[in-house]
């Protein structure tokens, strides 16, 4: 009977054992990198847990960090905006797939002027942003808003001090429409900024304009939209102007042609199109085909399997674009070949 009894009490504790195993592995399913899907990875990370009781911990720390982390191996997966090159992927043992798209928009603090009064074009927003254009009421800027009551007062430029795939994706835009923001600047997640100052995140960076008056950035609509910022309407590549909401960021994502794109590598800034957003970008999840630990792996797919599947409405509840179900599907497909699953 005792030995029967200590085999049980043996076996209770082996069970209270894995479990308390497996609750350490949810929580160990950590993330870092992009702060333009910080926002909706939250909110499914959230629902996530409520529906499985799994942890998923995200850091927002850029996109740059973020797949620095993952390379240092102190993270399960990375996020970025600015996909990883084939050869970054295959020489790391690396996979990337899209999670997200959505809209980048230029945000102003001037007073007198309200959320969503202001027009840009390209040729506008390069000359300001490499420091051509100084002051608000510049000839420019007075002939693309007729009706606007703009200052005589100084522009100050804030952009990302930190790695940034919302940068990347901001001066590959300008990088298109400017051929001497091209040659003088270049498009990277960190470029070598004409004039302005650095603010840390898209968080930092929202503050940072919010306090500064006369100032104008770039940031992720949805950090517009949380902190009640001023934004621009845009001249698109078809001349026409257009606002940052669902429609023209599904426009502009509806020109990815993920399937047929090796490492799903599309960049959707100044698509074509009378209703597409010209600032558009997309969020890519990054892991090892082979990592230390198979088990963290397959939790952080699990999670994003069912993002994919159940988190469609939160996407566009917070104004961005979810990845259509016929990527999605070809997206798990590929994770057999790279990944193992089943």
């Amino acid at each position: 009977m005792n030995l029967i009894r200590k085999f049980a009490a043996g076996a209770a504790a082996a069970a209270l054992s894995l479990t308390l195993a497996g609750a350490s592995l949810a929580a160990d399913i950590t993330g870092a990198g992009s702060s333009f899907i910080n926002p909706v990875l939250s909110k499914w990370a959230e629902g996530y847990k409520a529906a499985t009781s799994n942890t998923v911990n995200y850091q927002s720390v850029g996109s740059g960090a973020g797949i620095k982390q993952l390379l240092a191996k102190t993270v399960v997966f990375g996020a970025t905006d600015k996909p990883m090159s084939d050869g970054d992927l295959e020489k790391n043992g690396l996979a990337q797939f899209p999670m997200i798209s959505g809209g980048i928009v230029v945000t102003y603090n001037i007073d007198g002027v309200k959320p969503g009064e202001l027009v840009f074009d390209g040729e506008t927003l390069s000359g300001i942003f490499l420091g051509k254009i100084t002051k608000w009421d510049d000839a420019a800027l007075k002939k693309l808003n007729p009706d606007a009551k703009l200052p005589s007062t100084p522009i100050s430029v804030v952009y990302r001090a930190d790695g940034s795939g919302t940068t990347f994706n901001f001066t590959n835009y300008l990088s298109k429409v400017s051929p001497e923001w091209k040659e003088k600047v270049g498009s990277d997640t960190a470029v070598q900024w004409p004039v302005g100052f650095g603010a840390k995140g898209s968080e930092g960076v929202s503050t940072t304009v919010a306090q500064t008056a006369g100032s104008i950035s770039y940031v992720e609509y949805s950090y517009v939209v949380a902190n009640k910022m001023g934004f621009s309407k845009m001249k698109n590549a078809a001349g026409k102007v257009v606002e940052p909401k669902l429609d023209t960021f599904t426009a502009a994502a509806a020109n990815a042609d993920w399937k047929g794109a090796k490492n799903f590598n599309v960049i959707v800034t100044n698509q074509p199109g009378d209703n597409t957003w010209p600032i558009a970008a997309s969020t890519w999840v990054v892991l090892y085909k082979q990592p230390a630990d198979k088990a963290l792996n397959d939790g952080a797919l699990d999670f994003f399997k069912w993002a994919y599947e159940k988190g469609q409405k939160d996407a566009t509840s917070l104004n961005y674009v979810a990845i259509p179900d016929s990527v999605s599907k070809v997206v798990m497909e590929s994770w057999k070949k790279d990944f193992g699953t089943k």
